[in-house]
């Protein structure tokens, strides 16, 4: 015989344990780290608030992604909805499904917000975000959460031509909220071979504003601010307090020794790039957690030995391998998630197609980054790599 709605009820009732809004906040107050608070609500209810350190799990994805989100059967759960019903029928589920210690709060969400608990709401979303970033939503390791830090998240980016451009790029597209680019550079002609976010008709224009009109078109949610002008000391560490990561795109070696030199002083990650000819490579340094770029190169070579692109020339395409690179990283770093290039520099070869991971040590006598460091405060970087030719 069928059941009805309400023979449902009284099966979730009889086996399911109903607790007051006031029990779950003494019990999350006094023990709470032990109970997985379980928000069975619609996505758009959970967006207008939920109690804090809930777990978002609607109704209609219970039975498939329970699993993924309580995978111990003897975890505590505490299931809640809007008004007490949902919860309940979400727990005689579970129930069934072998989860041995479930409850659900009576009155729901309702009952918790009226009695004046703590409750939280997270970044809100305009429905243009919400279809914009759908399939990061669909990531676990992304989701709602992830998608508020990559658009409250501010990335510094050395340079907008080879490196810059497809890292930028895919920074805007994956919703970066503030990308600051520096080079004081105009489109050039030569540059369309591979710095794609510049085009025919802004031959002549900043790259910084190009890259500025470009990267809006794409994404009206990121913020650009453009930095014409030339990254030196003086004025270095005055742009790069306002942010929260370096993406290193740039060509030659001062400018690579100021910026390494300047996150290891502020203590932020430098997402490092370069390229030569059909190869490429790519690091993370991360000032605390692995070598910086002194510990790799604590000289830069001679003149003749590093050729720039202008002299040497690069393949097309290479420039984007590496900067889409940089730009996982970045994205990487923000997020939290994964396994960072810290330590480990990728080296990249287009015509054999190999690729090789290399470990990086810090190197304990490493001027700037070492046990004992000399170098305290940002140098004449012209002068120093000069010297060395």
């Amino acid at each position: 015989m069928a059941k009805t709605f309400q023979d449902m009820m009284a099966e979730a009732r009889k086996d399911i344990p109903e607790v007051t809004a006031q029990q779950v906040n003494d019990l999350l107050t006094n023990n709470g780290k032990s109970h997985v608070l379980l928000d069975v609500r619609e996505k758009d209810e959970w967006r207008e608030g939920h109690l804090d350190g809930a777990r978002s799990l609607p109704r209609g994805f219970l039975e498939i992604k329970v699993d993924t989100v309580v995978p111990e059967k003897d975890t505590p759960i505490i299931a809640y909805c809007a008004g007490g019903t949902r919860s309940l029928l979400a727990g005689k589920i579970l129930k069934d499904m072998g989860y041995q210690n479930v409850t659900s709060m009576s009155g729901g969400y309702a009952a918790w917000k009226n009695a004046g608990y703590k409750w939280v709401q997270d970044f809100q979303y305009t429905p243009e975000q919400l279809v914009r970033y759908s399939r990061h939503f669909l990531l676990p390791e992304v989701g709602e959460e992830g998608q508020a830090k990559l658009l409250q998240a501010k990335v510094l980016m050395i340079g907008a031509g080879g490196l810059g451009s497809p890292s930028a790029y895919y920074l805007a597209a994956a919703g970066v909220g503030t990308i600051g680019i520096i080079d004081n550079d105009v489109v050039d002609i030569s540059n369309l071979q591979r710095q794609i976010l510049h085009a025919n008709d802004r031959v002549g224009t900043p790259k910084v504003e190009s890259a500025k009109k470009t990267l809006e078109a794409l994404n009206p949610d990121v913020k650009v601010i453009p930095y014409h002008a030339k990254l030196t000391s003086d004025n270095i560490m005055e742009i790069l307090k306002d942010y929260d990561l370096v993406v290193d795109g740039c060509d030659n070696f001062p400018t690579r020794y100021l910026v390494n030199d300047a996150c290891v002083l502020t203590g932020k990650p430098n997402v490092h790039g370069s390229i030569f000819q059909f190869e490429g490579q790519a690091t993370v340094f991360y000032p605390g957690k692995g070598p910086c770029y002194r510990c790799l190169y604590p000289e830069p070579p001679p003149a003749e030995m590093a050729p720039s692109c202008a002299e040497a020339g690069v393949l097309g395409v290479l420039p984007g391998l590496i900067g889409v690179i940089e730009a996982l990283e970045a994205i990487k770093i923000i997020l939290g998630k994964g396994d960072t290039l810290t330590g480990r520099l990728v080296c990249f070869n287009t015509l054999t197609m190999e690729i090789n991971t290399l470990k990086l040590r810090r190197d304990p006598n490493c001027p700037m980054c070492g046990d004992k460091p000399t170098i305290k405060e940002l140098i004449d970087y012209e002068e120093f790599c000069s010297l060395r030719h």
